[in-house]
């Protein structure tokens, strides 16, 4: 595995909106209401440019195979961060990187002072779930903030 976890940068645009777009198309996830639609997927460096947010990525053989992210949560009065756009190729999936980017992510989120981290999924996305699970978050009711996900009906919540 010659696998490098970095930050993304400006050049990796292309190719992380590309592979997000891919795992929906890959996995019949909703076009609309999802992070399929986000104006920001086509320029992810510069949606994760600012304060108390970061987005690292998996590359391989100079190949982008995964990523994700952490940022405030948008339209939201509290202090918690929201896991945001961690999706992985099908050749990158099961080899353990979901877990390492999640630990990434989450202590990020601790370095940056956050009290929870908030995330939406489907219900059909049975790893990623359980990955969540396995790393202390829990289901709540509804949606916190206002993320614009209204296609993501599972919603979940750890204290950091």
């Amino acid at each position: 595995m010659n696998a490098n976890i970095r930050e993304i940068s400006q050049n990796d645009n292309q190719q992380v909106a590309a592979l997000i777009r891919s795992v929906f198309e890959d996995m019949g996830i909703p076009k609309t209401g999802t992070a399929y639609a986000d104006t920001s997927l086509n320029q992810m460096y510069e949606a994760y440019d600012r304060p108390r947010a970061f987005y690292f990525i998996i590359e391989e053989d100079g190949e982008v195979i995964g990523g994700g992210g952490i940022a405030p949560l948008d339209n939201y009065g509290g202090n918690v961060c929201e896991l945001q756009k961690m999706y992985f190729l099908k050749e990158a999936r099961g080899r353990g990187f979901g877990t390492k980017i999640l630990d990434l992510c989450l202590g990020k989120a601790k370095e940056f002072g956050f009290d929870k981290c908030y995330l939406e999924t489907m219900p059909y996305m049975d790893a990623a779930r359980k990955l969540y699970e396995k790393n202390g978050f829990e289901y709540i009711d509804g949606p916190m903030g206002d993320t614009g996900h209204t296609s993501c009906s599972v919603w979940m919540l750890k204290t950091l």
